[in-house]
């Protein structure tokens, strides 16, 4: 193979090393992010992913390198996802009312933008997989990564009810047959 043809320095690690998967995924998040700012217009929602595509991009390297997020941007992410929280709680309430234990879901669906947060979501839990698979091999993961990958996976949730209200598409409850 030839040095000047490689996509990727760590693409033949060893299977088993699963930082060069990590560092796929996160990219691969960081750009699925930059799609989904492609297709909104609100000013701030932009800025916000913005500075979210430029935080996965710190948490990339952590796994290899050192961790080079900070505790400040945790909580401005945090804030972020109870500033959307406390815009869309009436609209999820209504679409999925409390009935005690049971957890309430959402169809991940509605306007394109709302539709590709979920995906993007979803992506964020797969990365949470990784780093405890990770993890459980006997290498150590900085807590502040987990609740990064979490805290984004709960960011694009209630992106996408965010974006889904802004667009006056209702949220349709998912009924669970197993979760009652």
């Amino acid at each position: 193979m030839k040095q000047n043809y490689l996509a990727y320095s760590f693409l033949y690690d060893d299977p088993a090393d699963l930082r060069c998967d990590f560092e796929i995924m996160s990219d691969e998040i960081a750009s699925m992010i930059g799609m989904l700012r492609s297709l909104i217009d609100n000013k701030e929602i932009r800025e916000d992913l913005s500075k979210t595509i430029e935080l996965m991009y710190h948490i990339n390297p952590s796994l290899r390198t050192k961790t080079a997020v900070t505790a400040e941007e945790l909580a401005w992410l945090h804030e972020r996802v109870e500033r959307i929280q406390k815009e869309t709680r009436e609209t999820f309430n209504k679409a999925a009312p409390s009935r005690g234990k049971a957890p309430r879901f959402v169809l991940p669906q509605g306007c394109t933008a709302a539709a590709y947060s979920h995906i993007i979501r979803n992506k964020c839990k797969s990365l949470v997989r990784l780093l405890h698979r990770y993890q459980q091999q006997g290498n150590t993961v900085d807590d502040i990564i987990f609740n990064f990958t979490n805290l984004f996976s709960g960011y694009f949730f209630s992106l996408a009810l965010k974006l889904n209200k802004d667009n006056d598409v209702e949220e349709v409850e998912f009924n669970s047959r197993v979760y009652k």
